[in-house]
């Protein structure tokens, strides 16, 4: 490696050491307020039905979706760097007004705001991770950035001991999170740095909104990646944002001790998952241009009875039967979840990815708050937890289907569809 490469090198990897930081703190500013469910609850009596609840949370992510294709055009057009900073300071900003709401109205009008802040993150932060690392690095790196949003979780899952502390609570939480991300955007914003060769595209002033919806929109390849993309959502939003109610619920344990069970064990098999699917999805790349599918799809096929098994565990009356299966779908969506952008780089030129993220990110995540709220509404009506979890299974099985019809292509080059 001569020293251009060796200094690139080193620029991309500590590309992915900022940001990890980062999407740690974005996965667990929106996180901890499913574990401290029960606390808010208590505190604001006005949320009342588990359907309101499931709104706050619906609101949030539709919110998110809708502003995501926008933060990601911002990112391709202009500058990555100056939309992932600008996007911790002012998400960090509301997540300490969030430890200051008093009513069931204000705490929707703060998840909501939220969505907008931080829907331009993760399109410019993916975006600008596959901008320098072109090579066989690339879902490896990408898997390295998804740790943190895992580790995010977790944390997210112990701060239900937060909110039940009497030293602390739940807005003593939101304060302190906000405050470290708003300490943090300020040195991130002069030490990220673009790539040079995609720089130059984004700032050519010929990438204009509709150009770039007409191109992404126009591609086989691209529509499948975004079905592909929104079923498996229903399913971990799901996860995300219930299961610490579903545990504490159905095997009768403290909010603490279910808000770890829910997030801890599944969190760190996703970062087993995400390590060794981005080492095997960069490995077959150099035999097939197919083999991050392959893997994308053997981490789904994983799902599938993942999904069955924590729909069934409440009947077993064991909850080491649900972590379990809790486990599995943690590695599955490892292998998933770091193969997703690097996908996209092989169906999407360069300066239209975060662009196409952010469309991914408005279709999953508006269908993953239509998933959230339905959960709610099945809830209050007693629909049993098997029926509702072997929905998403069924969808997961869907997936599998799709992403192997996906065509990869040069795109770094231009070429045309590399044959299967």
């Amino acid at each position: 490696m001569n020293p251009v490469e060796s200094s690139a090198s080193r620029t991309a990897w500590l590309i992915v050491a900022l940001l990890v930081p980062v999407a740690l703190l974005n996965y667990l500013d929106r996180q901890m307020l499913a574990t401290m469910k029960s606390s808010v609850m208590a505190e604001i009596p006005g949320i009342g039905l588990e359907a309101n609840w499931g709104k706050i949370l619906a609101w949030f992510k539709w919110t998110y979706a809708v502003l995501s294709p926008i933060g990601g055009y911002l990112a391709d057009r202009f500058s990555r760097r100056h939309v992932i900073a600008g996007s911790l300071f002012a998400w960090s900003l509301i997540t300490w007004l969030t430890g200051h709401v008093t009513t069931y109205e204000q705490l929707l009008a703060t998840r909501a705001i939220m969505g907008i802040s931080e829907a331009f993150y993760i399109p410019a932060a993916l975006a600008l991770i596959a901008d320098h690392h072109r090579g066989e690095t690339r879902s490896k790196a990408v898997g390295l950035h998804q740790m943190g949003i895992y580790c995010g979780v977790i944390l997210g899952g112990f701060s239900g001991y937060a909110a039940e502390s009497p030293d602390h609570g739940w807005r003593w939480a939101f304060d302190v999170c906000g405050l470290v991300g708003l300490a943090y955007a300020v040195p991130l914003f002069f030490l990220l740095k673009e790539s040079p060769q995609v720089g130059l595209k984004m700032m050519d002033g010929r990438l204009s909104p509709g150009r770039a919806l007409r191109e992404l929109l126009a591609n086989p390849s691209f529509l499948l990646l975004v079905a592909y993309f929104t079923l498996p959502a229903l399913a971990g939003w799901v996860v995300r944002d219930w299961m610490p109610a579903i545990l504490k619920t159905e095997f009768n344990i403290g909010q603490g001790k279910a808000g770890v069970s829910a997030a801890l064990y599944w969190q760190l098999a996703a970062i087993v998952g995400a390590i060794l699917g981005g080492f095997l999805a960069d490995r077959w790349m150099r035999r097939s241009p197919r083999g991050r599918i392959y893997v994308s799809a053997i981490g789904m096929s994983l799902i599938v009875p993942a999904m069955f098994g924590v729909g069934y565990a409440p009947q077993s009356g064991q909850l080491a039967v649900a972590i379990g299966f809790l486990m599995l779908f943690g590695i599955g969506w490892g292998f998933f979840d770091c193969n997703n952008m690097p996908i996209l780089c092989q169906v999407a030129r360069p300066e239209l990815r975060a662009t196409g993220y952010g469309l991914m990110n408005f279709v999953s995540i508006s269908c993953g708050g239509f998933a959230d709220y339905g959960f709610g509404v099945m809830r209050d009506h007693g629909v049993p937890l098997f029926t509702s979890f072997s929905i998403f299974a069924s969808a997961a099985v869907i997936s599998v289907v799709l992403v192997l019809m996906i065509r990869p292509r040069d795109t770094e080059a231009g070429s045309m569809p590399i044959s299967p």
